[in-house]
């Protein structure tokens, strides 16, 4: 990657994959009208180019360009300017994106999707609209030729970063958002540092960049030394809990856990035992003893005793808002409270709240009600292990539509000051993020959500259904074990009540097994058959393992275009050096295909010997096999092992590695 291009016309950044050229500065999402420029050099080699221009009042924009060891390190920022301007952002704009296939448009939080989007396919379909905006970084592939190019920033804990392009032009513009953060006492407002760099590969290269994010990181990344396996009330009794249906469950798979020498560490309860959002510390009378003596129970039981809660959300009948409407963030719009999510018809949540604002923690007093809860939950409680949901809600607006009890920071550093207070209550407590920002929690949490809810259908209006877990996780995994530890959601393990059909359970299942990441389940393990037991058995390893999607690009199972490859490829490994590699090759589409894989293309030793999960066999003949090939049924899955050497009948693979 190399400079080039001139300042009258632009800079560009020179590449034999992709090339990126007519950098302009933005401001405010507007391009500047430069009126002139001027160059310096800087320490190490960099390029320093400030820009002047008539909307800045007599402030500069500069930006300087450095060499990297990956590549290329760009930053920007304003100085001088008027104390009345008001500063929501500041950027770059590229005019021009040459030899673009696709590029990834990663997304900001839990739920909204990361996926790679073909900027042809979506001028045919959406010729109207602009792509959604991605976030932190994004990952370019070339129309004519192999590899990519990361174009991502470093630093994540104070800004949220935007990347928006035109894919009717193939221009980006890549900004940070400001927020009207606060000037006083700083020389210029400037961006984290900008990383643009070239790699011979799709997964790898987003690997690079993910490490890079954790180098720069203020508190290094958090991610358990085993991945966290366990029970989560959610998704077999949703909100319908009581103390008694809890026990049931746990006394069932305490049994079940002890015949059969399960490795399940964590049973945790989630949404339903408090009446209203925001009143955590009052508890519904179905749970007449309170929450202690119930986490009490789970601790004796042998797990690691959890609860749920969504500490940003606050609903609009709860004893929190009434008592205290000033701890919640006002609408500018409205002059009200904001509110971030609403329900006027029949279901509201099993509460009664029409509307959920967001908890103003720039207000002390509800900072230092959140800070209670979290202390009471985790030392007078006992709660060991966090889930908390719904984390975006700080996150998704500016002053542009937020108005604080303290102004003068950016969402991001508001959200990370109150995510960091989190931790200190908690002290080493498990921290599961859901609903939540993945790039400003690094360091924070222990583990985080990379899709939406699942559920009982593998298609659905809304979200709950398999298409979230299958595209995210293809598209998130890269961060695994580097940033935080990746949690696809729950395994639906049971036979009744679901319209998954026998071959999407298990497939589905050996999906998120392969993830190597978290590995919990929701359904009453004393109901489940032995096959379905076997099932469990086999994803419910704890040892690290890594995980790879060596077709990452081409087979990315996106529902956004482009659809592309509807087969996903898994490869895992044991992180303790064991030779043998689980492949697993899903078809997630409506067609019955036929694929051929070499195992070199899948980064596997060739030649090698293949055990087939399903038919409990090893491949035909006595000789090792250099690719591997199948025909596989609609929303199947073949789980194959490979090792280089035979495997023996008698004792064959029996879990994931």
């Amino acid at each position: 990657m190399k400079l080039t291009g001139n300042y009258a016309e632009g800079l560009g950044f020179e590449s034999a994959i992709v090339s990126l050229r007519g950098l302009e500065p933005v401001v405010n999402g507007a391009r500047l009208n430069v009126s002139r420029t001027r160059t310096d050099s800087g320490a190490g080699g960099a390029l320093i180019v400030r820009y002047h221009a008539p909307e800045l009042g007599g402030g500069v924009f500069g930006v300087e360009i450095a060499p990297d060891s990956d590549g290329l390190a760009l930053c920007w920022w304003l100085e001088n300017l008027p104390g009345a301007f008001e500063l929501d952002s500041l950027g770059l704009h590229f005019a021009v994106v040459d030899n673009l296939r696709a590029y990834f448009r990663n997304g900001y939080a839990s739920w909204d999707g990361s996926y790679y989007v073909e900027p042809d396919a979506w001028r045919a379909r959406y010729p109207e609209d602009a792509p959604p905006v991605g976030y932190a970084v994004t990952q370019l592939l070339p129309r004519y030729g192999s590899g990519s190019v990361i174009v991502g920033f470093d630093r994540h804990d104070r800004f949220q970063q935007t990347f928006g392009f035109d894919a009717h032009d193939d221009a980006l513009t890549v900004l940070t958002l400001w927020d009207r953060k606060a000037r006083e006492g700083l020389a210029r407002c400037e961006s984290e540092r900008l990383l643009i760099f070239e790699h011979p590969g799709v997964e790898d290269a987003l690997r690079v960049w993910a490490e890079r994010v954790a180098g720069a990181a203020p508190v290094p990344p958090r991610y358990p030394a085993r991945a966290i396996t366990g029970w989560s009330s959610w998704y077999n009794l949703y909100a319908s809990i009581t103390e008694a249906n809890i026990l049931e469950h746990l006394h069932g798979a305490a049994e079940v856990v002890r015949r059969e020498a399960l490795s399940m560490q964590v049973f945790q309860i989630d949404d339903g035992f408090t009446p209203e959002m925001g009143d955590w510390l009052d508890v519904k009378p179905q749970f007449p003893r309170g929450m202690k003596p119930l986490l009490d129970d789970i601790r004796a039981a042998g797990f690691v005793p959890g609860l749920w809660i969504g500490p940003f959300m606050v609903g609009n009948r709860s004893r929190l808002y009434q008592e205290h409407p000033d701890w919640v963030v006002g609408d500018r719009l409205t002059g009200g409270p904001l509110a971030l999510m609403k329900f006027y018809g029949e279901f509201r949540w099993h509460k009664r709240s029409e509307e959920y604002y967001i908890l103003d923690t720039t207000h002390p007093d509800a900072f230092d009600y959140l800070r209670r809860v979290f202390h009471t939950w985790r030392h007078e409680w006992g709660c060991a292990y966090f889930k908390t949901d719904f984390m975006y809600f700080m996150s998704e607006y500016g002053p542009e539509r937020a108005i604080w009890h303290t102004p003068g920071m950016t969402r991001i550093e508001i959200w990370r000051r109150t995510a960091e207070m989190i931790r200190e209550a908690i002290g080493d407590a498990t921290w599961v993020g859901c609903g939540c920002p993945l790039w400003a929690s690094v360091g924070l949490v222990d583990a985080i959500r990379i899709g939406r809810d699942v559920g009982v259908f593998w298609s659905a209006p809304g979200d709950h259904s398999a298409q979230s877990m299958l595209r995210d996780q293809a598209t998130r995994s890269f961060a695994n074990h580097i940033l935080w530890e990746s949690d696809p959601d729950c395994i639906l393990l049971r036979e009744r009540f679901s319209h998954l059909t026998e071959t999407e359970v298990r497939a589905l299942a050996i999906y998120v097994g392969m993830a190597a990441g978290v590995v919990m389940t929701s359904d009453a393990l004393h109901e489940l058959s032995d096959e379905r037991l076997a099932l469990w058995r086999l994803v419910l390893n704890p040892e690290r393992a890594v995980c790879r999607f060596p077709l990452a690009g081409e087979s990315a199972a996106v529902y956004e275009p482009p659809d592309g490859d509807p087969v996903l490829v898994q490869v895992r490994a044991s992180a303790g050096g064991d030779p043998v590699q689980a492949v697993f090759i899903f078809n997630t589409g409506e067609y019955p295909v036929r694929r051929h894989y070499t195992l070199a293309e899948l980064g596997l030793p060739a030649p090698g010997y293949v055990w087939d999960w399903d038919a409990r066999q090893a491949w035909p003949g006595s000789t090792p096999h250099d690719a591997i090939a199948l025909r596989l049924e609609p929303h199947a899955g073949r789980l194959l092992f490979v090792s280089p050497s035979p495997f023996d009948p008698a004792d064959p693979p029996a879990r994931l590695p």
